[in-house]
């Protein structure tokens, strides 16, 4: 690992939440254990030695405890494992070497990429890289986690009744186009595998072609559809497989036939469309249920607010609201 020289993290946000934050932070450990060698043997002016198998599991346990524990307990590492905080006696300096020291002298560079990457709790993916990397250069653009003003919106309350032939207009109202040369590309994307079937088969009854992409579908069946969709345009059905990791360039409409279940699958799905500088259109269709989430949400893109600060990402919107709705209960009747 000594002669690697960058490390690129893509999709960083799903990287370090979920199934599989355990695996990536242990593999970020085995990256720099050599870091951390060349930092001892630096303070204690020693040659730097590659280490026994036996230092690099101890290290890389009492590394990985500190990003599962509890808040608290972090919280108290994040204090003892500064610079220089090292305990007076031999024990208490051993103990402070097991722990994870976020400097060290960097002989490899990392780069943490993502579309969304929430910081608003110690938990999130942006809080694990500032406790793990507190020296890191952040770089974003204007628009992160906000809205995109070459995206045209448009927002539809339906009823059970009027669902179906709202989505019906919304696809025909994205196939039309100026430039009759250019294929269209629409995605349309749901909550549930269950109901991209539906939608797929609702939009064919009515002589749309479409094509569906979701974890059910085999692989090869995905890469196919993939390529006809990049190749001859048309009309994608898909959940939220589809909503990052895949090259579609020139998605020129995406329709949320079920408004998403969270902040960060909602911007990932409108960041399918309106990219490298082009123009796109972004129609949702909401329920009642939905509505107060809607206004959330277009509340926060006419302030300019990114959309992360209404809404966290290991919170479904509903439940976000709910506890908002509380506090403003027990705020009057104080």
């Amino acid at each position: 690992m000594r002669h690697v020289k960058f490390v690129v993290f893509d999709e960083a946000d799903m990287l370090l939440c979920g199934s599989f934050e355990n695996q990536v932070i242990r593999l970020i450990h085995m990256l720099r254990f050599d870091e951390k060698l060349l930092s001892r043997a630096l303070d204690a002016g020693k040659e730097v030695s590659p280490g026994s198998d036996d230092e690099y599991h101890e290290d890389s346990d009492s590394e990985g405890a500190e990003f599962s524990g509890s808040d608290e307990e972090n919280e108290g590492n994040l204090v003892r494992d500064r610079p220089g905080k090292v305990e007076n006696s031999p024990a208490g300096a051993r103990k402070d070497w097991g722990r994870v020291r976020k400097i060290y002298k960097r002989s490899k560079q990392y780069v943490f990429v993502a579309a969304t990457l929430p910081q608003s709790g110690k938990k999130t993916a942006g809080g694990v890289l500032k406790r793990m990397f507190p020296d890191a250069v952040w770089v974003s653009g204007t628009y992160l986690h906000r809205h995109n003003p070459r995206l045209e919106r448009r927002w539809i309350e339906v009823t059970a009744d009027t669902q179906v032939d709202a989505l019906i207009d919304a696809v025909k109202y994205g196939l039309k186009s100026k430039d009759h040369d250019a294929p269209k590309r629409t995605m349309v994307f749901t909550n549930t595998v269950d109901a991209a079937n539906s939608v797929s088969d609702i939009l064919q009854r009515v002589g749309i072609p479409c094509i569906l992409y979701h974890r059910e579908s085999s692989l090869e069946e995905r890469a196919n559809n993939l390529q006809s969709f990049r190749e001859n345009g048309g009309v994608l059905v898909c959940t939220d497989a589809a909503a990052r990791g895949l090259d579609v360039p020139n998605v020129s409409h995406v329709i949320q036939a079920e408004f998403a279940a969270c902040a960060v699958d909602f911007l990932h799905r409108v960041g399918r469309t309106a990219r490298a500088g082009q123009s796109g259109i972004v129609t949702s269709l909401y329920t009642e249920a939905n509505r107060d989430l809607v206004r959330a949400v277009r509340q926060a893109e006419e302030l300019a607010q990114p959309v992360e600060r209404a809404f966290s990402r290991k919170r479904s919107f509903r439940n976000k609201l709910k506890k908002q709705a509380l506090q403003r209960q027990e705020a009057s009747l104080a």
